[in-house]
């Protein structure tokens, strides 16, 4: 039986369970508690291949069939009291990172693609499609460089060699120790758009409080507003209303020196 007919038979399975009244789990709890606990969750890291927040709490049906086939006990459910809606997975790289699973049996079983399976994907030569871990996108690490001990110039490339995606995800920099002035100093630098998240580097820093730690994806690349436009990338600004653009035509038809001579123009009535 192919990856693709085992979920639907899951899915069809989880469907009649829903239809025959199993709205009701974890201690006789309704559904709709969970759907009352839904909110804003700003630093809960997902598992392999989960859809955007708002989209994956939509999906998720908290049957914890992801929990159950992880070889490595990472995944966790959240419980009542949590920041996080009840019954979600969810993991802590400092206690259990992901230990990126070639066969990702998390995102194959997940039942309603609320771990979607094309986003742990790539296309192969041969026009098929294999699952590839290293295309996972649960966060990015962090450097905290007050406490990271290579910053103080000992040496320490813990999370370097943990990073399953070594010289890719983290490079280390090669740099002079000015407070020595003959020490070099090799400083771990990440590349974020190669970390997959997996928290591995976190769970191997040995600073007592981690000095390496990963968060959202969306916590660390931050967003601009829309209204920018970048002019280094041709048509950029055809994506902005300008109808409504104030424009100073009298301003742009007179020089620069002319403009700020003009003063008969500051008691004129617009």
């Amino acid at each position: 039986m192919g990856a693709s007919e085992h979920k639907y038979n899951r899915r069809e399975t989880l469907r009649k369970m829903l239809g025959s009244g199993g709205l009701f789990a974890i201690g006789g709890m309704a559904w709709a508690g969970y759907v009352d606990e839904a909110k804003k969750v700003d630093l809960v890291l997902r598992p392999p291949g989960a859809l955007d927040e708002l989209d994956f709490q939509k999906a998720c049906i908290k049957c914890g069939i992801c929990v159950e086939v992880c070889p490595y006990d990472t995944l966790s459910l959240a419980e009542s009291g949590s920041s996080i809606p009840i019954g979600t997975p969810y993991f802590k790289p400092r206690d259990i990172p992901c230990y990126m699973c070639t066969d990702i049996p998390c995102v194959v079983d997940c039942p309603t693609d609320a771990l979607d399976e094309s986003l742990v994907s790539i296309a192969k030569e041969n026009g098929t499609v294999a699952l590839d871990i290293n295309k996972s996108k649960m966060g990015i690490a962090v450097l905290n460089t007050e406490t990271c001990l290579a910053f103080w110039g000992i040496r320490c490339d813990a999370c370097y060699r943990a990073c399953p995606l070594i010289d890719e995800a983290i490079t280390l920099d090669l740099t002079r120790n000015e407070r020595t002035g003959k020490h070099a100093m090799l400083k771990p630098k990440i590349n974020n758009e190669v970390c997959t998240g997996c928290g591995m580097c976190e769970h191997a820093c040995i600073t007592e409080e981690t000095s390496i730690y990963v968060l959202p994806i969306a916590e660390v690349k931050g967003k601009v507003h829309d209204q920018y436009i970048k002019g280094w990338e041709e048509g950029d600004e055809a994506r902005i209303d300008t109808t409504n653009v104030y424009k100073d035509t009298k301003t742009n038809e007179q020089s620069t020196l002319d403009y700020l001579n003009d003063t008969e123009s500051l008691f004129e009535d617009e």
